[in-house]
């Protein structure tokens, strides 16, 4: 099946979208290692129905104008990596959740570092917001984009600490 793809232009940075006949299947991070997401050679598209409107929905949420997305999601991964995935779409606008909590949620409350690494490999960041899990401290770990994009996606969010 093949894939498509455009960028866009935001206040993080240049955001590569990616989507299949299905979906969305990826936000990338403009210095994203392509290790970290692979995927087959995406086709530009700027045109494609699921890009433009995932392009509108990002321009919304970092203007402030939304706080959930209405995307059809095309994840790609094993069953583990789509639960923790899935379970990111939970987590509600201006609140966080540890890597303890995500994996309590998917059933597996040792997998804490499991649930880490699946959230290192999310492919649709900010949409599935593995930005709003954070250390058990409440300190920022780990990020794709960076702990500045993540920090700025937090603070855009204004969350609330739920731990």
């Amino acid at each position: 099946m093949p894939l498509f793809r455009s960028r866009m232009p935001s206040p993080i940075g240049e955001l590569t979208l990616v989507a299949s006949e299905d979906g969305l299947v990826a936000v990338l991070w403009e210095n994203d290692d392509p290790r970290r997401v692979p995927l087959a050679d995406p086709v530009d598209d700027a045109d494609n129905p699921i890009l433009v409107q995932a392009n509108a929905q990002l321009c919304e949420y970092f203007g402030g104008e939304r706080s959930r997305f209405d995307l059809p999601l095309d994840f790609r991964g094993t069953d583990f990596q789509k639960s923790v995935w899935h379970a990111l779409l939970t987590i509600p606008f201006g609140e966080t959740r540890s890597y303890r909590q995500i994996a309590e949620a998917v059933g597996r409350p040792t997998a804490s570092r499991a649930v880490g690494a699946a959230n290192g490999r999310n492919p649709i960041s900010i949409i599935a917001p593995c930005h709003r899990v954070v250390g058990t401290s409440g300190a920022l770990t780990g990020f794709a984009g960076g702990l500045e994009a993540k920090a700025f996606l937090l603070t855009l969010e204004g969350p609330r600490l739920l731990l």
